[in-house]
């Protein structure tokens, strides 16, 4: 039978607040899968904000020509400032402190440990940001943390709030059915993942690694080992290396 995400009655859900002048994007693929059903059973709870509600004049300007010239529009602090402040005040009401991020590309660098480290958190208030990019001084004066899901460039920010979300919703306990496979995930131990196989035995002249099907637990264990740490050495060193930096 297919795990179904349930809540015990003593958590309170983990909550997402997203700031966009497209809400309409959310929950988007969050709303299937497992994701989905924890959301339907109040595991985590997600909100949206208008950012175009605070905009400036009949026509609600959200942006404006950047100061000293240049291509493109940026986004305007007192339009910014206005939805952020909004939007903590709501969560305020229901006494929760969220940290704000704002998706950069010039942030730090989303990761597993990152994921890890909201999880387990209250939630988080996302700001995804349009055009050019926002004024940099609601962004000092708003204390906002810039985050980037990798190094290439998006129309907006609503795609990488969908990224972290889903990498982090995952996390929260009774969404996942076995916490065993969430250890042995790519960038839990520090290496990517060992390869998996499933049925048939032989599939198009290729079979299963012999190891996998002797039943003998500890040498399956260090195939694995041996098999993540080839592949790691292979594809992402850099991996290994921050990996025996932080044994020292």
């Amino acid at each position: 039978m297919p795990h179904r995400p349930t809540r015990h009655k003593f958590r309170p859900p983990w909550r997402a607040s997203v700031l966009t002048l497209f809400p309409e994007m959310f929950p988007g693929p969050l709303g299937l899968s497992l994701a989905g059903q924890a959301l339907d059973a109040g595991l985590w709870a997600l909100s949206t904000h208008q950012i175009r509600d605070h905009g400036i004049g009949r026509h609600r300007a959200v942006d404006d020509n950047p100061a000293g010239g240049g291509a493109g529009m940026v986004m305007r602090a007192d339009v910014i400032a206005a939805a952020v402040d909004a939007a903590r005040a709501e969560a305020a009401t229901a006494g929760e402190d969220l940290p704000l991020i704002y998706f950069s590309p010039r942030g730090e660098q989303f990761t597993q440990k990152m994921a890890h480290e909201l999880a387990s958190g209250p939630g988080v208030m996302l700001l995804a940001g349009r055009f050019e990019g926002i004024d940099q001084r609601v962004i000092e004066g708003r204390g906002m943390r810039e985050v980037s899901i990798g190094d290439y460039i998006l129309s907006g920010g609503e795609l990488a709030a969908l990224v972290l979300l889903d990498a982090c919703v995952r996390l929260l306990p009774g969404v996942v059915g076995s916490a065993e496979s969430l250890a042995h995930e790519s960038f839990e131990t520090g290496m990517l993942e060992y390869p998996l196989y499933t049925r048939p035995r032989e599939w198009e002249g290729r079979t299963i690694p012999d190891v996998l099907l002797s039943g003998d637990h500890q040498r399956i264990a260090n195939w694995q080992t041996e098999q993540a740490h080839k592949i790691t050495t292979l594809r992402r060193p850099d991996l290994l290396q921050k990996r025996s930096t932080t044994k020292r």
